[in-house]
């Protein structure tokens, strides 16, 4: 287990495990609705220069994947065009949807990703929050390659 903080580290740290995804790679991020889209905006900045082609499953449902693009002076968006998520090479597996107000089972996640896998091994990544997985017991119904856990904490002044 490896520490880093700030805004770096968590993106710095998500390059890393995302170094062995071949370039060019589909990419698929599973996410809960609105929360975790802008996480995933922020993650594919990351691995921008990678040539990913890169879409976001709103509570793992693959019929309703949508592609993820740069607009040009702004950014990545999750933008309002769907995209074929089947053949994924790599699976993100954002936190938020081991939430119970907002989530999925670990059943419905781990049914997307075989439905999706094309009969590959997809790298299936998990990024949470707070320890979300290991507290949802997802972290024992996943196989996840690796799982990212960020803390935050605020100040107000």
């Amino acid at each position: 287990m490896e520490k880093k903080s700030g805004i770096v580290g968590f993106t710095g740290t998500f390059r890393e495990l995302a170094a062995d995804v071949n370039e060019g790679s589909k990419v698929v991020f599973a996410g809960s609705v609105a929360v975790c889209a802008p996480f995933i905006e922020l993650l594919a900045y990351t691995v921008r220069d990678r040539g990913f082609e890169m879409l976001y499953a709103p509570k793992a449902v693959a019929s309703e994947a949508r592609k993820i693009k740069e607009i040009k002076g702004v950014g990545y968006s999750v933008v309002d065009e769907k995209g074929d998520p089947n053949g994924a090479d790599a699976i993100v597996v954002l936190g938020g949807l081991a939430m119970p107000k907002f989530g999925s089972t670990p059943e419905d996640v781990n049914s997307m990703i075989e439905n999706i896998s094309g009969g590959k091994t997809p790298k299936i990544i998990g990024v949470g929050f707070m320890n979300i997985f290991e507290k949802a017991g997802w972290d024992k119904k996943i196989k996840f390659d690796s799982i990212m856990d960020t803390t935050m904490e605020t100040v107000v002044k």
